[in-house]
């Protein structure tokens, strides 16, 4: 069901873990199967110095996030900028059909990432429906056993993995 590098990056996944005071942070969630991902970028001369990322879900997903940071760490934002759904995918000799999503959550997060640090550095105007999205305060549900702010669509938390009670 899995290539043989799908079930290496979940066994071994690369670059895991926080980035303190990351330049750039990217959340992304799928309410449907549970899975959610977090990456940190920072950058350095135009570069992705550092990758990581924390990710709470399936395989696929865990894959996906380990070949993604994998993929952009080094790389110009340009070129980050460049990696999808089906290039990270095609990095793991492919996923099944219905684990697919999980290559898109990859690329979506690593995308917000990037999004958060070109707002913070160029302080880019956000499009109209963004300001109206940003002006309500997001929706967080709050760890019983750590306190951590999750997001509300987390069925586990996203800093110790316990189960919510949304």
């Amino acid at each position: 069901m899995y290539s043989e590098k799908v079930i290496d990056h979940f066994s071994n996944p690369r670059n895991a873990g926080v980035i303190e005071n990351a330049d750039g942070i990217g959340e992304v969630g799928n309410p449907v199967c549970g899975d959610m991902m977090s990456f940190y970028i920072k950058v350095e001369n135009d570069k992705l110095a550092d990758v990581k990322f924390k990710t709470f879900g399936c395989v696929a997903a865990i894959a996906v996030s380990s070949m993604v940071s994998e993929m952009a760490k080094g790389k110009t934002i340009k070129d980050a900028k460049a990696i999808t759904k089906k290039t990270a995918a095609d990095a793991l000799d492919g996923l099944p059909k219905e684990k697919m999503h999980c290559s898109n959550l990859g690329a979506k997060a690593l995308a917000e990432a990037i999004k958060d640090y070109e707002e913070k550095k160029y302080g880019k105007p956000k499009s109209v429906s963004e300001q109206k999205k940003r002006k309500k305060p997001k929706r967080r549900v709050k760890c019983g056993h750590c306190d951590a702010r999750n997001p509300i669509t987390a069925n586990f938390c996203m800093s110790c993995g316990e189960k919510l009670n949304a």
